[in-house]
């Protein structure tokens, strides 16, 4: 893992939220001094810039339904051209978001490649939304159900002809679900790692058992949506909620992941700078990204 260059891609999108702000993101995570600190690891880095992404402002909104669909769906199907480059030439992909409807393109791309590859969507919400279950008709709380197969969203990508394999996923940190996503979370038999159990067990217990049950997955992609931290810690996020991971919790989780040397691409989502105190989440992402990645104390 420590040889492989990283590719960094800013998706600065705020089409899948109702609360503007996450489109900066990217820019708040690099700010924080990502390029140089993984290069003082001694990793090479090639940052790709942003994709060109257009504001909600004068974009054609269905009226019921699903927010902007066909503009998330342009993104996406560039982001799943990308990822899918970035691992078939050997790199290690990193994306920096922007909100969580971006995983509708990065896990295309991943499937595109490593169709093999677990899945660690560490996050507050479960995003197994539907339209016909989504409380608000953002799209940035339905990706996991598009990736499996629960939609008749975003057919152009892939999906609905194949799926993130339920086996190959876990959810961790969750503390906030949907009635229709505990239903559909129970119905595919995914193994959701709430607050609730990592306050009972520890991060180290959980995470053994995450890589426990993605140990035949040669190659782990990481989805981490900044509101799985606590807002005490991250207040810069999109959707914060109370009792999250603390920044100590955090980081011992990306360290124990990192140490599994099967992290082979990584997406950070949900930054918001406009919600945010002095770029303390957007360096708090940073610095989970560089744990992520190896870094180590000593």
């Amino acid at each position: 893992m420590t040889e492989r260059q990283i590719d960094v891609l800013g998706v600065p999108m705020d089409l899948g939220a109702d609360r503007r702000g996450v489109d900066m993101g990217p820019y708040a995570i690099r700010y924080a001094g990502l390029e140089r600190d993984l290069q003082d690891m001694g990793r090479k880095v090639a940052d790709q810039q942003n994709l060109a992404v257009m504001g909600p402002e004068g974009q054609v909104n269905a009226r019921h339904g699903p927010k902007f669909v066909p503009q998330i769906e342009a993104v996406c199907t560039e982001l799943r051209r990308w990822m899918a480059g970035s691992l078939n030439a050997g790199h290690l992909p990193l994306v920096l978001g922007g909100d969580h409807s971006l995983a509708i393109g990065s896990l295309a791309g991943l499937l595109d490649e490593r169709p093999g590859a677990g899945v660690v969507w560490i996050d507050a919400h479960g995003d197994v939304n539907t339209p016909k279950t989504s409380p608000s008709g953002n799209v940035h709380g339905m990706p996991l159900a598009v990736a499996l197969g629960l939609t008749d969203l975003f057919h152009s990508l892939g999906w609905g002809q194949r799926a993130i394999d339920p086996a190959r996923l876990v959810l961790l940190g969750i503390r906030n679900l949907d009635s229709g996503e505990k239903a559909a979370l129970r119905h595919l038999n995914i193994r959701v790692i709430t607050m609730a159990e990592i306050d009972r067990v520890g991060v180290q217990k959980a995470i053994e058992e995450v890589l426990g049950i993605l140990e035949g997955c040669e190659h782990l992609h990481l989805s981490i949506d900044m509101d799985a931290m606590d807002p005490l810690e991250a207040p810069g996020v999109a959707t914060p909620w109370p009792g999250g991971l603390t920044y100590r919790e955090a980081h011992l989780a990306m360290e124990l992941l990192a140490a599994s040397q099967r992290i082979g691409s990584l997406e950070v989502v949900e930054v918001n700078p406009i919600a945010d105190r002095a770029n303390q989440t957007g360096r708090f992402a940073e610095g989970l990204i560089l744990s992520a990645l190896g870094m180590t104390i000593l």
